[in-house]
């Protein structure tokens, strides 16, 4: 007499195994909450473009004697515009923008923008003003996750 030996899982065993599998999964997905690693990363590349501008602002002031870019506002922050502006759509009445353009080829690449504005916006979500002590403020009024971004020096 010969008795067949099956191999092989029994349905209650699979069903028990995709179980735990869907649990871990889920643990796994709250742990590393896409969602905030993103606006993580969107943050940490808005500190790196701000450091970048005022950078670049300071670099230019060392090379022309002392004298800063553009028209930095003092006591008013305004929006820093993309290099691809026209310098006077920059500052026309409606936008009052900063035109930064003299930075872009010996100092930037290309003047840095928010991770979220469009290709197409005359913005780079970034603003900048001086002190009355001279001292420039970039900031990232963007930013997520309740987090203030800002540099002076």
């Amino acid at each position: 007499m010969r008795s067949h030996l099956r191999s092989g899982f029994t349905l209650i065993e699979l069903l028990l195994v995709i179980g735990i599998i869907a649990i871990l999964a889920s643990i796994v997905i709250v742990a590393i909450n896409p969602t905030t690693q993103l606006a993580d990363a969107r943050n940490t590349q808005r500190r790196s473009d701000v450091n970048t501008i005022l950078n670049a602002v300071y670099q230019y002031a060392i090379d022309n004697s002392g004298n800063l870019p553009g028209n930095i506002p003092v006591s008013t922050a305004k929006p820093v515009c993309q290099a691809s502006l026209d310098p006077t759509t920059c500052i026309a009445a409606g936008y009052e923008g900063v035109n930064l353009r003299m930075l872009t080829g010996a100092y930037l690449v290309s003047i840095p923008k928010d991770p979220r504005v469009s290709a197409s916006g005359t913005g780079t979500r970034y603003n900048i003003v001086q002190d009355t002590n001279g001292r420039i403020t970039v900031s990232a009024p963007g930013s997520e996750q309740g987090a203030t971004i800002t540099v002076t020096r």
